[in-house]
């Protein structure tokens, strides 16, 4: 039972489309990817550990409280649906929140969102908990 809250408030709150903004099928797929990416529990929480700033996995994985080969594998499905990306810092691998993904954050803990130019994700509910 506490593994199911757990998950249901790791949910987004709101989803808004723009439909407007996809005018072909490629990108169609790549929103899709993006929110499948988006639509694991412990995605979403790497995503709002990253709001603030780059981490290494086992920083990551120590903020969370999990496995550093689970966390590792998590961010392997954000970084192949460009949601993160990472750059080496001598033998360390930083992720952070990709720069085509528009991240707002309001004050501290107030709102956290990500556009991806087809939709706007809000991660506030979420945060929040």
């Amino acid at each position: 039972m506490a593994a199911q809250q757990a998950c249901f408030h790791a949910f987004p709150r709101k989803l808004k489309y723009d439909l407007a903004k996809m005018k072909n099928a490629e990108e169609f797929q790549q929103c899709a990817e993006r929110l499948k990416a988006l639509a694991d529990p412990e995605r979403l929480r790497i995503v709002l550990t990253l709001f603030t700033g780059e981490m290494n996995v086992g920083q990551i994985a120590d903020s969370l409280g999990e496995d550093m080969v689970k966390v590792s594998h998590h961010l392997g499905v954000l970084r192949h649906a460009h949601i993160v990306t990472t750059q080496r810092e001598g033998r360390f691998v930083k992720y952070r929140l990709h720069p085509e993904v528009a991240v707002h954050s309001e004050g501290e803990g107030n709102g956290h969102w990500i556009e991806f130019g087809c939709c706007r994700v809000d991660l506030t509910s979420a945060a929040q908990r």
